[in-house]
C-alpha cells in the first residue's frame, strides 16, 4: 500500500553548502583531531634517539651560545633587571614553540598523503595538530625556565598571569604562517627546503637573542612587521617585567591576524586539489 511505502532520505544539493559545512565538520571530526595530535606526540618522542631530552637540549643550546655572543662579545645588556641569559631563554620560548610549529605543520599535508587520498574530513585538521603538538615543547620548556627562574632568584612579576594571551597570540601567529606554506609544500615540493633557511633567517632577525629595545626608535614600527616581535615582547612583560610598546605589539598583532586570514583563504582555495597534487 502507498501509506506503507518506506521512507526515503532525500539528498539536498544546495548551493554554498560545502563552505558553509565545513566549518561544523570540525568540529564533527575532532576525534580525528585529537588521533592525529596524540600520533604526532608519540612518535616524535617515542621514535628518537634523545626523545623529550631534545626539547631541553635545544634551547639550552641556543641560549648559551646567544648570551655569549650578544653579551659577552656584542655587549648588549638587558633592558630590565633580569639577567641577560634569562632574558634571551624567555624569547627562545615563543621562539621555538613559532619555529617547531612551522616546521612540523609544512610538511604535515605531505606525511599523510593516503589519509588525505582514501578518507574525507576537512583537510585543515592536519596542520592544526601538527601545530598544537609542538605546544608539548612549549610545556617542557617552561619546566626549564622554573628552574632558571629559581637559580637565578628572579620572582615574576603579576604580569604572568596574562601570559596564556600570549601563548594564544603565538599559536596563531604559526597556525596562520603555517597554513599558508602547508598548502605551498603540496603544490611546490621543493618549497620544503626553503623552510629551515626561513626558519633560520627569522631567528636571528626576530629579538630572541638581543631585546627590541636595541632597534633605533624610527625603525621600531617596521621591525615590528615580524609577528613574533610582539609575541616574544609579550612574553618578557609577562615573565621578566621588561618594557612594552603597546604600539608595536598592536603592529605585529596585525601583522599575525593577516596571515591568520590569509592562511585560511589560500589553505581553502588549494584544499580541492590537494589529493590530486600530492
Amino acid at each position: 500500500m502507498a501509506n506503507n511505502k518506506d521512507k526515503v532520505n532525500e539528498l539536498v544539493i544546495e548551493q554554498g553548502s560545502g563552505e558553509k559545512n565545513y566549518w561544523g565538520d570540525l568540529w564533527r571530526y575532532r576525534e580525528l583531531f585529537y588521533i592525529l595530535s596524540w600520533r604526532d606526540i608519540k612518535v616524535r618522542y617515542k621514535q628518537t634517539v634523545v626523545g623529550a631530552a631534545w626539547s631541553v637540549i635545544r634551547p639550552v643550546l641556543t641560549t648559551i651560545i646567544f648570551t655569549i655572543i650578544f653579551s659577552r662579545v656584542a655587549k648588549l645588556t638587558a633592558p630590565g633587571a633580569a639577567p641577560y641569559p634569562l632574558m634571551v631563554f624567555v624569547g627562545m620560548l615563543p621562539w621555538q614553540f613559532f619555529s617547531n610549529a612551522l616546521s612540523e605543520a609544512s610538511i604535515s599535508l605531505i606525511g599523510n598523503t593516503n589519509l588525505i587520498t582514501k578518507v574525507y574530513f576537512p583537510r585543515m585538521i592536519i596542520p592544526a595538530s601538527s601545530v598544537i603538538t609542538s605546544l608539548v615543547d612549549l610545556l617542557i620548556s617552561f619546566g626549564i625556565l622554573i628552574v632558571m627562574l629559581i637559580i637565578y632568584r628572579f620572582a615574576p612579576p603579576v604580569n604572568i598571569l596574562l601570559l596564556p594571551l600570549f601563548v594564544l597570540l603565538a599559536f596563531i601567529a604559526a597556525f596562520g604562517v603555517g597554513l599558508y606554506v602547508t598548502a605551498l609544500n603540496v603544490k611546490y615540493r621543493d618549497f620544503r627546503y626553503i623552510i629551515p633557511f626561513i626558519v633560520q633567517f627569522g631567528l636571528y632577525i626576530s629579538p630572541v637573542g638581543f631585546s627590541s629595545s636595541v632597534i633605533p626608535e624610527k625603525w621600531r614600527l617596521l621591525y615590528a612587521l615580524n609577528p613574533m616581535a610582539g609575541v616574544i615582547d609579550g612574553f618578557r612583560w609577562c615573565i621578566l617585567n621588561e618594557p612594552f610598546d603597546m604600539q608595536a605589539f598592536l603592529v605585529s598583532l596585525s601583522v599575525s591576524f593577516l596571515f591568520l586570514w590569509l592562511g585560511i583563504y589560500y589553505f581553502r582555495k588549494t584544499e580541492k586539489s590537494f589529493a590530486d597534487n600530492i
